[in-house]
Formats: C-alpha cells, structure tokens, sequence
C-alpha cells in the first residue's frame, strides 16, 4: 500500500491523502542494451581502431579474382553505356588536363575518407551522446554488408580494365592518393572496387551533418561532400557510378539494422544521455 500524508485544511482538520503506489519499470536486458548511452572515449577509440583493422585485413584478405574481376569490370561497362551513364572516361580525362585539379582530387581520395568520417564521429560523441551509438552502428552496419559485396563480386576499377583509356591520375601525377596505386598497390585488394565505401561514408557523414548542425552552410557543406567525393572517385578512374550506387545501398541497409534496433532513426533519439548513477544529462563535450 502507498503511504499517507496528513494535510492540514482551512479550517483546521487534518485530512489524510494517500500517495498513489508506483512500480519501477526495469527493462529487461535486449531495452538496456538499446537505450542510448553516455560512450565511453577509450572504448571507443578501441572499437574503432580493432573495426577498422578487422575490415582492412577481410578486405585484403579476400582473393584478387583478377579475371572475374576484369570481366564483372566489363560487363558493367557494357551496362552503363546501354543506360547511357557511361561518361566515366570522359569525366577522368577532363579533369586529369588540368594539373591542380586533378592532384588536389588525388589527395582527396587518399585523405578525406578518412579525416572527414573520423571527424564527424568525434563530434557525435562530444555534442550529441546520445545519438552516437545508434549513428555508429549505421557506419558500422554499411562497412560490414560492404565487405560480402567485395566477396560475391569482385570488380577491377575502370583504371584496371583492359582495352580501354582510362588514365590511372596518381601514376600519372606520381601523387600519393591510392592505396590501390603505385607502390602502396600490394597492400590493398585492387579488385574491392564495387561497392564504393568512399560514398557509402561520405553520403553518411553528408547525412549526419545535415540532420544534427545547427548552423545553415556546415548543412550546406554536408549535402556537397557526398557529390564532391562521387565527382572525385570517378575522375580518378577507381570507381564506376554504378560503384556508388551499390555503396548507398549498402548505407539504406546500415539505417535499416539501426532503425530495426533502436525502434527509430539514429537521428530522433535523445540528444543528450543521464551520466550513469545520476539523474543529470551528459552535457555535450562532457567526456
């Protein structure tokens, strides 16, 4: 039963008003492990750290099918020119006659991946803790299909196909921006090319940066890094359109796990998270 408090009335008389009983809710284990919660930095500094070493060394682990490889390469040429999208070599060679353009999009490919996405990560975790996890696990959701993708199709990027024009820029220029080039060739899987992680976290970090700034051209700038980087990855012949649209598809299934696990998107949840034993929220940039 629920306690009674004695209240003392205008004129006089003490009147007794029980307290309703209330039952603490206790979520079982599957509502604790999907309820937002405060990240903690050394943990997530070694998860990304084992995750990325975990996706490179399946990556390169898987075999360098060069003939498949070459033919899955020209038969999606065929596909793209019967759609009429096949531009990629014009685009590779426009871009790669003008010296500083083309070297600036060398070291983009080769730096910003990663820069911008860690970038992005990091400020999740500093101003919306209570978004991070489930925006995480889309990143990490993408990565993984992606990696059955370069499994059950490997694919040479237009730079590698044989009998065509494609001018491999970062050879040419002698530039370092491609793991898949010059002397860092035999420490990357060439044939890994379809799908295109380069978008599938580029579109995501557009997306994040959109749906979370509150400041109108860091929006702006968010919606222009996915274009720039498909411009990027198709002027310095390693990946086909086509490439992109397997990594957006590979990004939808990353929201779809988190939309499944969370019960919405990554986006709508709680900004802020109560620090673990207190009822207060974990202010952003509180670590």
């Amino acid at each position: 039963m629920g306690e009674t408090t004695v209240t003392t009335t205008e004129e006089g008389r003490e009147e007794a008003v029980p307290h309703p009983v209330t039952v603490e809710s206790r979520p079982g284990l599957l509502g604790r492990l999907r309820a937002p919660r405060r990240p903690r930095l050394w943990f997530e500094i070694l998860l990304i750290a084992v995750s990325y070493w975990t996706y490179s060394l399946i990556r390169n682990a898987v075999p360098e099918q060069r003939g498949q490889a070459l033919r899955n390469a020209d038969w999606l040429w065929r596909l793209e020119h019967n759609l009429g999208i096949a531009v990629e070599e014009s685009v590779n060679h426009a871009v790669n006659s003008v010296t500083w353009l083309i070297v600036g999009m060398n070291y983009y490919y080769a730096t910003l991946h990663f820069v911008v996405t860690l970038g992005v990560l990091v400020w999740l975790f500093r101003s919306h803790p209570g978004r991070y996890a489930a925006t995480r696990l889309v990143l990490f959701a993408t990565t993984g299909v992606a990696l059955v993708g370069y499994y059950l199709y490997p694919l040479a990027p237009p730079r590698l196909m044989n009998g065509q024009s494609f001018i491999d820029t970062v050879m040419v220029h002698q530039t370092w921006g491609s793991m898949a080039s010059g002397d860092l060739k035999n420490m990357s899987n060439q044939y890994a090319a379809m799908p295109s992680m380069h978008i599938g976290w580029s579109v995501w970090c557009g997306l994040t940066i959109f749906a979370l700034a509150s400041v109108p051209w860091v929006r702006v700038l968010g919606l222009l890094y996915p274009v720039a980087t498909l411009v990027v990855i198709v002027a310095t012949a390693n990946h086909f359109w086509l490439d992109a649209v397997g990594g957006l598809m590979c990004l939808a299934f990353g929201y779809g796990v988190a939309r499944l696990w969370y019960g919405t998107l990554p986006y709508a949840l709680p900004k802020l998270v109560p620090v673990r034993g207190t009822g207060r929220a974990l202010l952003p940039g509180k670590v």
